[in-house]
């Protein structure tokens, strides 16, 4: 009977409560908006748009021991390797990427692959309210126009990577809606098409933007790196052609300076800041110098706070080979350090401004730039066999005053696609465009087995400790590693899922 009236006197407190005007079972906490609360107002629309872009630094810089966008841009290249870490061999998986034996339970991986969606997502609820926002066209124009670039910019990057893949466009209101099938590939770059293209059409020009976020001529590049790798070429040169409002920096150095971010020849850059009450700081600085007991021993950072976990995206003497004689910017991406075993042990110094406190920097990482959009320029012209248009383009860049070279004088086609394909080597070295450069001129598996070859031969020209190499599987490059794994994640979400051949 005792249990019997404890159940009843329960039942009457939870009815009673039921009745209550303000029903505690449905009110929401009071630091926490409902979405349909949300996205009414400028000032909404102005916080969801920071959000959008805050996954994007996620996708350049995780942390010490990072999975940034480096490891599967830059270093599944030719253009880096790592140095091996003999004494902590915990962070295999970033060196899976550049031997060529990753799986589907890789680290950077799922770092692209989640935050792309979360970029998604946020961009998706942004256009799913701002047509029926009343706030002004100038405002709405601008937030959607970032929007669309930011979802464009995250699909291209997804379907580069890893193929087909979902195609998400509205924000599902139910477990089933998140339940998608991968969609084709076609169908993913004529969204990405037509979303660039809009945002292009709606966002100010570059003057006009507050800065930092993303102008017209960001949407302009995208679309026209978009064309490009269709091989669509008069479509490309017709979108880059009009990306304007920009200029080549001076100086080479100078671009990636943290006292100089957001300059006349960045179009799109991913934004950091070192002021320790915001959380925003880059560390990729830290990991791209060589294993060191004090990284104080590099100009610039303080002393102490070993970073053992460094000597990532190390330069190959591939890459320090393609630099030509007199090359001013080499010196300004690679940098050479001797001591504690090392000698003359290359890193990328491209980002290397030191840090008031360790381990945090305020370097900006560079998506877009001017000089990118003029050797795209080059290779859509010389590509429709316009060699006259191709060469002023290329050497805009190449014999630029901040470089220390003479223009080059090239009329056969077939040549000038090598230089180009040189200079995109040089001018972007660890941009992160060198991998997927590599896979859309079809060479990406004669160029890794090459170099693996090399690597096999001379470990200890690739920074491997005497007596030790890679293992027999490394570097046994084929077209099945032309696109990386669908997270294993995904695949359990997803049980009908086929896994990307070779994985």
């Amino acid at each position: 009977m005792k249990k019997i009236n404890i159940i009843y006197l329960l039942l009457v407190v939870v009815f009673a409560t039921s009745s209550c005007k303000e029903d505690f079972l449905t009110n929401l906490p009071e630091t926490v908006v409902s979405a349909e609360d949300f996205y009414k107002t400028e000032s909404d629309f102005a916080q969801a748009i920071i959000g959008v872009y805050q996954p994007v630094r996620s996708l350049y810089n995780t942390g010490l021991a990072g999975y940034g966008a480096w490891s599967m841009g830059e270093m599944r290249s030719d253009n880096t390797t790592f140095s091996y870490n003999a004494s902590n061999r915990g962070y295999a998986d970033r060196e899976y990427v550049d031997l060529f034996i990753d799986d589907s339970n890789g680290g950077p991986i799922s770092n692209k692959y989640n935050n792309d969606y979360i970029v998604i997502g946020r961009a998706n609820q942004i256009l799913s309210r701002i047509d029926d926002a009343d706030i002004s066209d100038d405002a709405k124009n601008n937030y959607k126009g970032q929007a669309l670039f930011l979802r464009a910019f995250a699909y291209f990057d997804l379907v580069q990577y890893f193929g087909e893949v979902p195609l998400v466009i509205n924000p599902p209101t139910s477990y089933a809606q998140t339940l998608q099938d991968r969609a084709s590939t076609d169908a993913i770059y004529e969204q990405i098409i037509a979303d660039a293209a809009e945002a292009a059409a709606i966002l100010p020009a570059k003057a006009a933007q507050t800065t930092g976020y993303v102008a017209n001529g960001a949407a302009y590049t995208l679309l026209g790196n978009v064309y490009l790798v269709l091989e669509d070429w008069a479509k490309a040169e017709t979108a880059l052609s009009s990306v304007s409002g920009y200029t080549l920096q001076s100086d080479y150095a100078a671009i990636f300076n943290p006292g100089n971010k957001n300059n006349s020849e960045m179009i799109f850059e991913v934004q950091f800041t070192d002021d320790p009450t915001a959380g925003a700081a880059s560390n990729f600085a830290y990991n791209f110098l060589p294993i060191l007991s004090n990284p104080g021993v590099i100009p610039g950072f303080p002393n102490g706070n070993s970073n053992a976990y460094a000597g990532w995206n190390t330069p190959t003497p591939d890459l320090i080979a393609e630099y030509e004689s007199g090359d001013m910017r080499m010196d300004a991406s690679i940098g050479y350090y001797s001591g504690e075993g090392y000698v003359n042990r290359p890193y990328v110094k491209k980002y290397v401004h030191g840090a008031s406190i360790a381990p945090n920097t305020n370097d900006d990482w560079p998506v877009y730039r001017y000089a990118e959009v003029l050797l795209m320029l080059a290779e859509a012209t010389n590509e429709q066999g316009n060699t006259g248009a191709a060469l002023g383009y290329l050497n805009q860049v190449h014999a630029h005053s901040r470089t220390g070279l003479s223009a080059l004088t090239i009329a056969d086609q077939s040549q000038l696609r090598e230089a180009i394909i040189k200079e995109r080597q040089i001018e972007l070295a660890f941009e992160n465009k060198r991998w997927l450069d590599l896979v859309r001129w079809g060479i990406a598996v004669d160029v890794m087995n090459a170099q693996g070859a090399k690597i096999k031969a001379n470990p200890q020209a690739y920074y491997y400790p005497d007596g030790v190499g890679p293992i027999t599987e490394a570097y046994n490059v084929t077209e099945d590693h032309l696109l990386f794994p669908i997270p294993e994640r995904e695949m359990r979400l997803n049980p009908d899922w086929e896994q990307n051949p070779g994985y």
